[in-house]
């Protein structure tokens, strides 16, 4: 039997409109995946920050402090160059721990893709379909 001319274009605008959900997810996806991308970069980078703070606090203790108590010793007794050689050094652990801290607040999320999907829901809920092709004919 053949179709309409009615038919054939609600069977070429379903078509069409295939088509178009099919690009906007796979656009999605994309989405997702830089925005991902991104936020995993921040991590690395935040957690090298830590990694780098670990690193210079225990080389520092061990190796620097001595030198610097010594000179210090000079002029102060032996126990109060060491303590302020220690203040020192944590102070400087405590900022590269800060700064790794405020690297992971400014992390995005992924704002734009849920955001793109709600307009996405929005744009094929199914009170916009025709009558007919809710049940599937």
């Amino acid at each position: 039997m053949p179709q309409t001319p009615e038919e054939e274009s609600l069977g070429s605008l379903v078509a069409q409109a295939s088509d178009h959900i099919s690009t906007l997810v796979r656009s999605e996806i994309e989405l997702a995946k830089a925005e991902f991308r991104f936020d995993a970069k921040r991590v690395g980078m935040a957690g090298g920050l830590f990694a780098a703070a670990a690193f210079m606090a225990h080389l520092c203790l061990i190796l620097a402090s001595f030198t610097i108590a010594h000179v210090l010793e000079q002029w102060l007794p032996s126990w109060a160059a060491f303590l302020i050689v220690t203040v020192f050094y944590l102070l400087v652990a405590g900022l590269l721990v800060f700064i790794g801290v405020r690297r992971l607040k400014g992390l995005a999320g992924m704002k734009r893709t849920a955001r793109s999907i709600k307009g996405l829901k929005e744009i094929a809920s199914p009170e916009e379909l025709p009558a007919g092709s809710r049940d599937g004919t």
